[in-house]
């Protein structure tokens, strides 16, 4: 590369080379930098060998994977980059280069999973896809993109103006560069030209080292991996030095493309011996591969190819293929791979760059990810992206050999796609390819070698002798879709217009592609077996239907899309041509005349679909006249045959005649007409059989339907008949079938004239009709990506919505009371049902036949709902858009003799009621006649044509052929073939057969069974008679069907029979019979002429049988004259009942079954009203049981001592009675852990969810993380088991207690919890947890809690006001707490009852963790079991508050209060808290009621003090007190009792209050107090008592320090005062009112807020009087039971003498906070894609990866692990840990890839649904379609509501277990 300057002779040693290897970081520095230098120099040349000696020495393969192994590649790197750097530091040099990068493009590769986004609105190419960062820094707002995981990986197309608009670029790559960066100055980058062609070169060698052939096919895939493994460093660096920007970019390419450095170093020409080697091996793997290696003589050869030829002259150097790929079978192919052409194509590869050696071995190694990523990221650079892609073009053949052999063909087909999509969507790059390269010989030839390995014999036709082979569905490469790659390349680069073009002018080429699409025609052969039911049901189908639209359709809609316009006529032509050719090769090789094989289908015509689709683009885009491309009628005869064929099979696989086959050809029946399918597969078989039939003799084509659909013998006269070819069973649905098919044939037009955008409209409509549907389903259902892709119309484009929005009404996402939420569907406009419901085309759409039956009830419903028809509707018929010109010939078959023969005998019979007949039948029958009708040919006069008629005359049938004449022919007598027992041969023939001349008489005798098949056979003799011989052979015996060999049923006779009708007199006589009344029909245009002058009237739109047949008559009698004149006549002879006697007594059968059926249901009806009745009543008892407010009902004046017993019903066994105490009844409740009340938090701001790093939630605001800092707190100070009783537990973990309202016997729940027990079913709940669900209402429930015995009188037991002073009274309640220790006998006696209880007990405490549980500092100590039991009553009370609103304003019962079951549970917390004796010293209730005498014995005692009273939680001590007194307790001394913990309250308020105001207004206060206190009321005024709190608190030394820190509250004027001891004392009075509703009963009064206080003291009865609002305070609810002073200053002195201790708690420990805002679940953002990028790239803080599945809960925010086993613990997932340490066991989580919500319930879990909806309302589950997504506040609202009220479980309907696996 350097030649030397002559005399520069350098010395050797200068450089300290010899270091090698070894040297340190500093000698390699040092001896880098002096490289540079010399470099630099004049001596130059000396220094490049050095250098190359040096490389050679570090980078020997010995080093690689065979010696030092990963050290020495370090070492090696470590080398490299100091030499690249030139002694510098990497990173700066990495700096320095990033400098000069005129990034234009991003570029950015990814692999598999990584999210992407694709916007259609600036794509010009479909696969055109953005990395997230470009996307979100275009601007993309409105437009119509999408969010996709990426399946095979990608690389960013920003920047990029041949893929996508300009518009779309992000701001970084929006700038046109090259002009602005600076050029690279030569001395940055010199070391790299030098340094990294042997570091590339080395890499080769590695590989070439490393690759063994697999010997005998022995997969060596380890070793592969081995030394991938040990290469990884080597690629990464490489990865690393693409990323380095566009100038170190250019240096690559250079160095890989040149073909210089690659003969230097490569060609194994030289000295080095170890170069040798690895080239032999090269030379080795090349052979292995089936590839010839040129030797260089010959390359010159190469490149001769000139652009026109396309041969390659390469002599004897092609090894013929070997013979395994030739020999199909044993039989050898000839038509194919002939040419030298492919050979060279197939067979040679010659490297003349690293670059294409790099590429031979990736593909070797089946492209490791790392290599294909470095390929990749070198494409910003132009020069490389042209030169790589022709590489690859180069390898394609052996890209597709090692494709095939893989053993991963799916990870390697992904690695394919990946490369491949980023250069065929570059429409420019793609031409230059097609041009330079052959592109399309190369994929179109790879393509048939590729299926050529998996051929067999087709077995279509004739089996012996067929010619045709086909692929084997079964092979792998058809079953793994293993051909996917290829293909999709195809059809990508037909997308190009310029690419396709050329592809359409090659005659050689569509040969090819011919061939190739025949070896698809009759794959996957079915043959109906008709004796046993198949053994195995092969599944190969699939990959057929796969096949066939991947490989031929595909490609198909791709060529198609260029043949838009007139211009492009002559592609078109081609096309046609050959495919012509290839059927006619095709009908050869499997021997076909004219009948198909008997008893086989095949679903895959190709060839015929490529014909149909061409002939329809060139009639409806590029104006050509459809007869000069047409073939003669003889090939039109062949090409309906196959898809007529599938029509009659698709009916008979419905009809059950194919069910020995197994469910497997019902799939296939299903597929074929499948959303994705349809277009490529019935639809363009429909068209090619109108088509033929628009070109064909009527009668032939017509007859040649029913025989195909095997019911020809049934179309007799006759009323019985014998069916050669079909079971009796059959022959109803195959006639149904074969009628529906003929409608379908005439009636649709969707490539006979209709537009787009009316196909589009009718395509919506007929699903709409069926079902309301989403908008992705519909965008799915109808298959836009062929159909409309190459109109024009994009899915989501304007047309789709547009024509969506005109036909449908958006119903927006509903919630049902069930639970069960909705998505945003779309449903028809009425107008829609009134006007374009179309049976037809929902017939052709279904792919299950229930859903025309939907489409029709939902017509019927519609009907009924307008008003427009009560009764059961027909199918509407509906005016079709008119033909195109080139089609007219198919309304022939309309009006042809045979057709009308078919209706005539078909209405006849009906008649008659002949058996196996139908409403269907009748409905088709007259669906044909109106279209006949409709699509009359030009009106023949009426006079002419009868004399006409009788020349034409070859058929006693008809006159002629126009439907409107031949309605109104008579016909008197038909001969008819019957059997011999039938009832026609016992008559005798009338005596003069001919009569009323109409008829030429001895011609009505024509049998018409012949008429129909030997019509046919006649016009295809007719057709095909051109020579003798070959009509001779037509003839054959085999094809004339058994029923015409002589004496084959020698049983038949002939016999005539009188019929006497015409097709109107059938018709009229048909209305008699439909509505059941004689001479019903009367012609309506004889009251009101009007009606032939407009017959279009709305009253004849919708109806049943009876307005179609007034509608035709109407019709017929609008078209013709005598028509109308003869029906009239009709009428006016007055019909005789017409149907023979041994009719109507069938007709009576079907009456009586009518009447018995009517009376049948009757009786059902009464039963059903009855058991309802019952039920109602039932429910209602239960009721009462459910909310004691409605037992209010029950109570009697309080002046009665009204005493009744609870009554209670067991909806196990039925019976009703009170619970005893030895069979007690019990409650069906549900228990469970909640830490809802935890969650609440005092701001009134929800939290948000994080979405940033900046915001994040802290948990020590929340209630539950206060209550436990007040706790330890508390028991820092004071005496342990009195601080257990100055707090309630249960915020986080306590445990809820719900019920449906039913009740039962706790003996039969016993017996059923057995018999679930036993039950092998599997549940949803695990029975041996106690679960099980109410046998009444199936709620789900895990305990049963006892009714405690007992009569109502506790409600009756209260006065209004007492009489007894309050003394009494307190003395009364602590006389009663003394006898505590003695129970009503019934109890202490071990009964049933008291059982029950205690094992109730142990399943509430089992319900919650220990670690709820247990909160004293000595374990296992009783005062906590006393603690968690009233804290349970706690709990249960502030839920149901929370489920109130948090406030009693509304009163009342609520839905809440119907769940409680507050009365029952206290008895059973009360019965177990009584077991605990409270020591009578330290009853609180003395200290609350009686001043102490002794104030030092507590300084004297060791121990710890108790806890103050002031610090004492009032609730608490509420519920203590309540919870151990005797029960039943009295109103009386409840009162008492709230009275007294009232008065401790407000003092606490008052305490409060002193310490949060400033000293100033202290003093201010605490005089104003001195001044008023010897007022009367001056224990009821708060200024007084708040002036001696503060008087009494400023003994000690609370007020003292840290005064101006807690200011908090500066209060001035009196009313904000008295606000804050209101709000203060409001929750008590909240729960106290609560628990006196379930208590005692007694209403709760409703309010507004502010008087909320009011309200509830005078309920409670604080308030004597209820004075007037305006000058009411709160102080004036108080009644002292001992003197107010006295009181006050004992409970300050406890806190005065704690604060001379402790100074610096107390006031921390006075101010309780007791607002707290209801609990609230965490605000999500509006748009679903802040939630996911921000969680979805986030590292988990556990174990600091991306986790796999992302989730986040909604509670507290914690980012989790979902399944993921690195944060496994005890066996324990993440998610399942975070449910019990947040939630006790409940868990909501947001699942960051799948945008929905699922709850963990204790151990089960549920998908709850997405609270994130599109813009059409709909979830995207997994964010597949990935639309953005925007929050439903209502579904959050309702799943907040389940959260709050505790009904996951009782809602939400499909729970399984989660084994801990979440």
């Amino acid at each position: 590369v350097f030649t030397a300057a002559p005399g520069a002779a350098v010395t050797a040693p200068q450089f300290p080379i010899m270091a090698g290897a070894g040297a340190s970081g500093r000698d390699k520095r040092a001896t880098a930098a002096q490289l540079k230098t010399a470099l630099g120099s004049e001596s130059g040349a000396a220094a490049a060998s050095e250098l190359r000696a040096l490389l050679e020495l570090v980078l020997a393969p010995a080093a690689g994977p065979g010696g030092g192994g990963g050290e020495a590649a370090a070492e090696a790197l470590e080398w490299c980059r100091c030499l690249l750097s030139g002694g510098e530091a990497w990173d700066s040099f990495v700096q320095a280069v990033r400098a000069y990068d005129p990034a234009t493009l991003c570029g950015l590769v990814w692999t598999a999973n990584f999210v992407a986004y694709r916007c259609r609105t600036c794509g010009i190419s479909p696969c055109m896809s953005l990395c997230a960062e470009c996307f979100h820094q275009g601007e993309h707002a409105g437009h119509d993109y999408n969010m996709f995981r990426s399946q095979a990986g990608g690389a960013c197309d920003c920047g990029d103006s041949n893929v996508m608009r300009e518009a779309g670029f992000c701001k970084r790559h929006r700038i046109k560069s090259n002009s602005n960066v600076p050029c690279v100055p030569k001395d940055l980058l010199m070391m790299s030209e030098l340094v990294l062609p042997q570091f590339i070169f080395s890499l080769i060698q590695h590989l070439r080292e490393g690759y063994n052939e697999p010997a005998l096919d022995l997969p060596s895939e380890k070793d592969l991996h081995k030394i991938l493994q040990v290469l990884e460093p080597h690629v990464s660096f490489l990865e690393d030095l693409t990323k380095m920007g566009g100038a170190m970019r250019s240096v690559l390419t250079q160095v890989l493309t040149s073909q210089q450095f690659y003969k230097d170093l490569s060609s194994g020409v030289g000295e080095n011996a170890c170069a040798k080697k690895s080239h032999e091996k090269y030379l080795i793997a090349l052979k292995g591969s089936g590839l010839a290696f040129p030797e260089d003589k010959l390359a010159c050869g190469m490149q001769e190819q000139g652009a026109g030829t396309s041969t390659l002259a390469v002599q004897g150097f092609i090894l013929s293929l070997d013979n395994k790929i030739l020999s199909v079978g044993k039989r050898k192919r000839v038509k194919l791979s002939s040419t030298t052409k492919d050979q060279s194509i197939m067979d040679v590869l010659k490297h003349k760059c690293f670059l294409e050696e790099l590429l031979f071995w990736t593909i070797k190694y089946e492209f490791p990810q790392k290599m294909v990523t470095f390929l990749l990221n070198m494409l910003p650079d132009q020069d490389y992206k042209i030169a790589f892609t022709k590489t690859f073009v180069q390898h394609y053949a052996f890209i597709m050999k090692t494709l095939k052999k893989s053993h991963e063909s799916d990870t390697m087909s992904n690695r394919i796609v990946h490369i491949s999509v980023q250069l065929f969507s570059n429409e420019e790059l793609a031409r230059q390819v097609t041009e330079e390269c052959q592109l399309l010989d190369i994929m179109v030839t790879v393509l048939l070698y590729m299926m050529e390995s998996c051929l067999i014999k087709s077995e279509l036709q004739d089996e012996e002798n067929s010619l045709h082979v086909v692929v084997n569905c079964g092979e792998a490469l058809l079953k793994n879709n293993t051909y996917w790659p290829l293909v999709s390349d195809f059809i990508n680069i037909l997308s190009h217009q310029s690419v396709a073009k050329k592809f359409l002018e090659d005659h050689g080429l569509l040969v090819t592609w011919m061939n190739f699409v025949s070896f698809f025609q009759g794959m996957n052969l079915n043959k109906r077996e008709l004796n046993e039911h198949v053994e195995f049901e092969s599944q190969t189908y699939y990959a057929a239907f796969a096949a066939e639209l991947e490989a031929c359709a595909q490609p198909m809609w791709g060529l198609l899309s260029h043949c838009k316009v007139r211009e492009t006529q002559e592609y078109t032509r081609n096309v046609v041509r050959y495919c012509l050719e290839a059927l006619q090769d095709w009908f050869d090789a499997i021997n076909f005349v004219d009948e198909p094989a008997p008893n086989q289908v095949t679903f895959h015509l190709p060839l015929h679909r490529y014909f149909a689709m061409f002939l329809s683009k060139a009639v409806k885009c590029q104006e050509l006249d459809l007869d000069t491309i047409l073939p003669d009628q003889e090939m039109l005869m062949k090409l309906m045959i196959h898809p007529l064929q599938i029509q009659a099979s698709l009916s008979e696989i419905h009809s059950n005649m194919w069910v020995r086959n197994g469910l497997q050809i019902k799939g296939q029946a299903m597929t074929y007409v499948q959303s994705h399918f349809c277009n490529s597969m019935i639809d363009p078989d429909i068209y090619l059989l109108q088509v033929c039939a628009s070109r064909l003799d009527p009668d032939y084509f017509i007859s040649s339907v029913f025989e195909r659909f095997k019911v020809v013998d049934l179309l007799t006269m006759a009323s019985q008949h014998q069916n050669t070819v079909l079971d009796s069973e059959h022959e109803r649905s195959m006639l149904e079938g074969a009628l529906t098919f003929l409608v379908l044939l005439l009636s649709l037009r969707l490539h006979l004239g209709m537009t787009d955008d009316e196909i589009l409209r009718a395509e919506m409509v007929a699903q709409l009709c069926m079902n309301d549907r989403t908008h992705s389903s519909l965008l799915d259902l109808i298959s836009l990506e062929n159909m409309n892709l190459y109109a024009g119309i994009i899915p989501g484009s304007l047309s789709f919505e547009s024509v969506l929005s005109a036909v449908a009404d958006f119903k927006a996402p509903v919630f049902e009371p069930g639970g069960s939420m909705q998505q945003g569907m779309y449903t028809p406009k009425a107008e829609v049902w009134d006007k374009e419901f179309d049976p037809v085309m929902v017939i052709l759409r279904t792919v299950y036949r229930r859903d025309v039956q939907s489409a029709m009830d939902r017509y019927t419903a519609f009907l009924k709902q307008s008003g427009k028809f009560p009764g059961n509707p027909w199918p509407p018929y509906k005016k079709r858009t008119p033909l195109h010109p080139s089609y007219k010939g198919l309304i022939k078959l309309l009006h042809c003799k045979t057709l009308h023969i078919v209706l005539f005998t078909l209405l006849y019979k009906i008649l008659m009621d002949h058996q196996n007949l139908s409403e269907h039948v009748l409905c088709m029958v007259l669906y044909l006649i109106e279209l006949g009708l409709e699509n009359s040919p030009e009106q023949e006069s009426d006079e002419e044509e009868s004399a006409g008629g009788q020349e034409r005359c070859h058929d006693s049938w008809f006159p002629g052929s126009n439907l409107v004449s031949n309605m109104r022919h008579f016909i008197n007598y038909v001969r008819v073939r019957v059997p011999e027992t039938a009832p026609e041969v016992k008559r005798e023939p009338p005596a003069s057969t001919s009569s009323d001349g109409l008829a030429s008489s001895q011609n009505s005798g024509t049998a018409q069974v012949f008429s129909l098949v030997a019509e046919r056979r006649k016009k295809f003799q007719e057709i095909i008679n051109r020579n003798t011989s070959e009509a001779n052979q037509v003839v054959r015996p085999k094809t004339s069907m058994k029923w015409s060999a002589p004496g084959a049923t020698p049983q038949l006779t002939t016999a005539i029979l009188e019929v006497k009708e015409s097709i109107l007199s059938l018709l009229i006589k048909l209305h008699h019979k439909l509505s059941g009344k004689q001479n019903s029909y009367y012609p309506p245009w004889l009251d009101d002429v009007d009606v032939l002058v407009h017959p279009e009237i709305p009253r004849y739109s919708h109806g049943d049988g009876m307005t179609a047949v007034e509608r035709i008559l109407l019709k017929a009698a609008v078209q013709s004259r005598l028509n109308k004149r003869i029906i009239e006549e009709i009428c006016r002879k007055v019909t005789p009942p017409v149907p023979p006697k041994k009719i109507s007594s069938a007709e009576k059968k079907t009456l009586d079954k009518e009447e018995r059926r009517q009376k049948a249901r009757e009786r059902q009806q009464k039963l059903l009203a009855e058991f309802a009745s019952r039920q109602k009543s039932f429910m209602e008892t239960a009721m009462d049981v459910e909310s004691p407010d409605a037992d209010i009902a029950m109570e009697v004046a309080t002046s009665e001592q009204h005493v009744s017993e609870a009554i209670y019903d067991c909806v196990i066994c039925g019976q009703s009675g009170p619970s005893t105490e030895d069979r007690p009844t019990g409650l069906v409740v549900l228990l469970q852990a909640s830490s809802v009340l935890g969650q609440c938090r005092n701001s009134t701001e929800p939290k948000k969810l994080p979405t940033t790093e900046e915001e994040q939630i802290y948990p020590w605001d929340t209630c539950a993380a206060l209550h436990d800092v007040r706790l330890t707190t508390l028991q820092r100070y004071f005496k342990d088991s009195s601080c257990l009783q100055a707090v309630s537990i249960g915020w986080e973990g306590g445990v809820y207690v719900q019920t449906c309202g039913h009740t039962l016997h706790i003996d039969c729940h016993k017996s059923y919890m057995e018999s679930l027990r036993n039950d092998q079913v599997l549940q949803g709940f695990s029975v041996d947890k106690g679960e099980f669900t109410c046998p009444l209402c199936r709620q789900f429930a895990n305990s049963v809690l006892p009714c405690y015995p007992g009569n109502d009188v506790e409600r009756s037991l209260w006065q209004s006001h007492s009489n007894k002073c309050m003394q009494d009274l307190v003395q009364e309640v602590e006389d009663l707490q003394e006898q505590l220790g003695t129970f009503p006998v019934s109890i202490s006696s071990e009964t049933n009852l008291s059982k029950e209880m205690e094992s109730v007990m142990k399943d509430i405490k089992s319900t919650t963790q220990k670690k709820y549980t247990d909160y004293s500092k000595s374990p296992g100590s009783p005062d906590n079991d006393f603690l968690f039991m009233y804290s349970v009553a706690r709990t249960n009370l502030e839920l149901e508050l929370v489920h109130r609103g948090g406030n009693l304003c509304s009163g009342g019962a609520s839905t809440a209060g119907k769940r409680s079951c507050l009365n029952q549970l206290f008895h059973v917390l009360a019965m177990h808290m009584r077991l605990y004796s409270i020591d009578s010293a330290y009853n609180p209730w003395r200290k609350l009621t009686q001043p102490m005498q002794d104030k030092n014995s507590e300084l004297v005692s060791e121990e710890l003090p108790e806890v103050p009273v002031l610090y004492r939680d009032v609730s608490s001590l509420l519920l203590i007190q309540i919870l151990t007194m005797p029960q039943p307790l009295h109103k009386e001394h409840f009162t008492c009792i709230i009275k007294v913990l009232f008065t401790l309250l407000y003092t606490q308020a008052l305490a409060a209050l002193s310490v949060k105001c400033s000293a100033e207004d202290r003093m201010a206060w605490k005089e104003s107090g001195a001044l008023k206190k010897n007022t009367s009321s001056g224990e009821k005024s708060w200024e007084v008592l708040l002036g001696h709190v503060i008087s009494e608190l400023s003994k000690g030394k609370i007020y003292e320090e840290g005064e101006t820190e807690e200011i908090t509250v500066v209060l001035v004027n009196p009313d904000s005062v008295e606000c804050y001891l209101q709000q203060f004392c409001l929750p008590f009075l909240r729960i106290t009112s609560l628990l006196q509703h379930h208590l005692f009963g007694g209403d709760l009064p409703s309010c507004q807020e502010d008087e909320e206080f009011t309200v509830l003291a005078s309920c409670l009865g604080l308030l004597p009087s209820f004075q007037s609002a305006h000058q009411f305070t709160s102080a004036s609810c108080l009644d002292w039971p001992v003197p107010a002073f006295d009181m006050i200053s004992q409970w300050c002195s406890e806190l005065a003498s704690f604060a001379d201790r402790n100074p610096d708690q107390v006031k921390a420990l006075l101010i309780q906070e007791p607002k707290w805002d209801l609990p609230r679940l965490l605000q999500l953002p509006e748009n679903y894609n802040t939630i996911f990028q921000y969680y979805h790239r986030k590292t988990c803080t556990v174990c600091t990866k991306v986790p796999k599945d992302p989730a986040v809960c909604l509670v507290c925010g914690t980012f989790v692990c979902l399944k993921g086993l690195c944060c496994k613990q005890q066996s324990y997932c993440e998610c399942v840990l975070h449910s019990q340490n947040c939630g006790a066991g409940t868990g909501i989580f947001l699942l960051i890839n799948a945008s929905v919500i699922i709850i963990i319930r204790g151990h089960r879990f549920c998908l709850w649904g997405s609270v994130y909806l599109d813009a059409h309302g709909e979830e995207d589950r997994d964010l597949r379609r990935g639309k953005p997504l925007y929050i439903c506040k209502e579904r959050y609202k309702v799943l907040e509501q389940q959260w709050v009220s505790h009904t996951f479980d009782h809602i939400n309907k499909r729970w399984g277990p989660h084994y801990n696996g979440l």
